[in-house]
């Protein structure tokens, strides 16, 4: 019977704070104004995540990297955090030869908790974006946003505390210039800029978020060349 009691309370949060974020959504949209109206008042999160493997919900976060910018890319700040993933006995061999995740040297290298974690970006973002929209952006960006929406989930929260309702994905911008890559690597080759670490212990969310960046404003100007 507890358990169905703490059941009930957990889904009457997240049902009660989806209808709170339903009111507040509804209650900005009417004033809101669009990046080409009040290109002032939106920023970009440049957002790049590694986990324990590929499974949302099953498979944890154990970094993030974020980058944020203004709408043509001039960098404001940067935020990169290890957390301690909950399950680390689920870590996939694939996940930890890409990141190299271990659960004592995370311990070491200072890695927060969930709820820790948690305070620390949303802190990062008031402090940075203040009352303006942001627009998460990433390059596979249903894995950045599905891993982020189950590290909040977990504490009955949602990431839309942080983003805007759209979501910008990197290839498909690159994919409408004619650039038909699907990675970062042969994307930065063609735009001619700086990749990052393919080296499992220098590949983190930071130096993707880092990429994410440099190849958004490498678009801009292959754009403007076009």
């Amino acid at each position: 019977m507890a358990s169905v009691t703490r059941s009930y309370r957990s889904v009457r949060r997240c049902v009660l704070l989806a209808l709170a974020l339903t009111a507040l959504s509804a209650a900005n949209a009417q004033e809101l104004l669009w990046p080409h109206e009040a290109p002032g008042d939106w920023l970009l999160a440049f957002v790049d995540v590694e986990t324990t493997g590929l499974l949302p919900g099953h498979h944890e976060m154990i970094d993030i990297g974020i980058v944020i910018t203004d709408l043509d890319g001039a960098e404001l700040d940067e935020l990169f955090v290890r957390i301690q993933p909950e399950h680390p006995e689920r870590t996939s061999e694939g996940a930890r030869a890409v990141n190299a995740f271990d659960e004592d040297r995370w311990r070491e290298l200072g890695a927060l908790s969930t709820d820790a974690a948690i305070s620390r970006i949303v802190g990062f973002h008031k402090e940075i974006a203040g009352d303006r929209n942001v627009l998460m952006v990433a390059f596979n960006s249903h894995f950045d946003a599905s891993f982020l929406d189950q590290l909040f989930r977990s504490r009955d929260r949602s990431w839309r505390e942080l983003y805007h309702y759209f979501i910008m994905d990197l290839p498909s911008m690159a994919w409408s210039l004619g650039i038909r890559s699907l990675t970062g690597t042969s994307i930065a080759a063609t735009l001619d800029i700086e990749d990052e670490p393919h080296v499992a212990d220098l590949h983190t969310g930071i130096t993707g978020a880092r990429l994410n960046a440099r190849i958004y404003r490498a678009l801009l100007a292959y754009n403007d060349t076009e």
